[in-house]
């Protein structure tokens, strides 16, 4: 099992600064004031309930976590149709009672339908790992994962911040993604539920067969134009829109109107199962195959090339055979 976590090509962004990587994991069987506990028993700080169902702990050693029921009607004043002040606390209050009545019939309403969240601050790549006894301690006090139950479709996310921010280093990485998305569902072993929900499509083949072509190579509002038109969703195994929207808010703002797109520098990839409860997984795992991605995309020449023979393969309508030989390649 990967315990050691691989430092990408670009450690640190333009500035100088050490890049840092915001992580998000989902699980269930356990509430929010007891995974914050657990949070603030590790990490300092300052416990802050702010309803049955979300907590936040404060000013710990690697910042503030936040932790809550991952479903908006759960919080007051936090509806999809944003409500606020009196009525926004009555329809809140009222999903909390009914939240609570079934809680005795279910046991947790949130595993059944949508899982708790442990959503942690920005970390600097070089202290991920002290993340790891998190989710040790988190499967000590029994939250469950995936794998756990064929109604859970739980997952990791990781947000790498990118290191650099002009239209080539974010192609780069989309194409050395599509390259690798075959090898890492392989490796991953998506949970069958979890691709039921679609929530972490595949991009269409079509449109990967566009992107790694070498001689693809748009500006940024080429590259965002023709993203959307073949994805016109957030639901994408590595989802670029809050980049999208942090690099060309006016670009987007003009294609797409989504309120729950918050501009970010980062990358949004979230294939990875949330294993919680297995011994077998790790953080460092799935990180370290994101870094894949990195070192993939840092090296032009191989770019281009598995690019030529993604095409290739795909002319003779064999991508499914592509998994193997992306890791084949991989292994060289």
């Amino acid at each position: 099992m990967d315990t050691a976590f691989r430092t990408p090509p670009h450690s640190t962004t333009t500035d100088g600064a050490p890049r840092t990587v915001g992580v998000e994991v989902e699980f269930a069987n356990l509430d929010a004031p007891s995974a914050a506990a657990v949070v603030h028993r590790l990490y300092g700080g300052a416990l802050e309930p702010e309803d049955p169902h979300r907590c936040r702990v404060t000013g710990t050693r690697l910042g503030d976590f936040a932790v809550e029921l991952d479903m908006r009607s759960a919080h007051p004043g936090k509806g999809e149709s944003g409500e606020s002040g009196a009525l926004g606390k009555a329809v809140g209050k009222a999903v909390d009672g009914v939240v609570e009545a079934l809680r005795p019939l279910w046991g947790n309403i949130g595993s059944l339908v949508m899982p708790f969240e442990i959503a942690a601050p920005p970390i600097p790549i070089a202290r991920l790992a002290e993340l790891e006894p998190l989710f040790s301690a988190l499967s000590d006090q029994g939250a469950a994962g995936t794998d756990a139950s064929p109604l859970f479709a739980f997952g990791l996310h990781l947000n790498p911040q990118v290191a650099r921010t002009d239209g080539e280093y974010v192609l780069d990485h989309l194409k050395a993604f599509l390259l690798l998305a075959p090898w890492l569902r392989r490796e991953i072993r998506v949970d069958p539920t979890r691709r039921l929900t679609g929530f972490i499509a595949a991009f269409p083949a079509d449109y990967a067969v566009k992107v790694v072509d070498p001689a693809y190579r748009p500006d940024l509002d080429g590259l965002i134009g023709d993203y959307l038109e073949a994805n016109p969703t957030r639901n994408r195994e590595l989802d670029l829109f809050p980049l999208f929207a942090h690099l060309a808010p006016e670009t987007m703002a003009a294609k797409l109107a989504d309120p729950h797109v918050r501009p970010r520098p980062t990358f949004h990839y979230r294939l990875p199962n949330a294993r919680l409860g297995d011994p077998d997984w790790s953080l460092a795992q799935d990180w370290n195959r994101w870094v894949a991605v990195e070192e993939l995309a840092a090296d032009r020449d191989r770019l281009d090339a598995l690019g030529a023979d993604f095409r290739a393969f795909a002319a003779r309508k064999a991508l499914d055979d592509w998994a193997a030989e992306a890791g084949r390649r991989l292994a060289v």
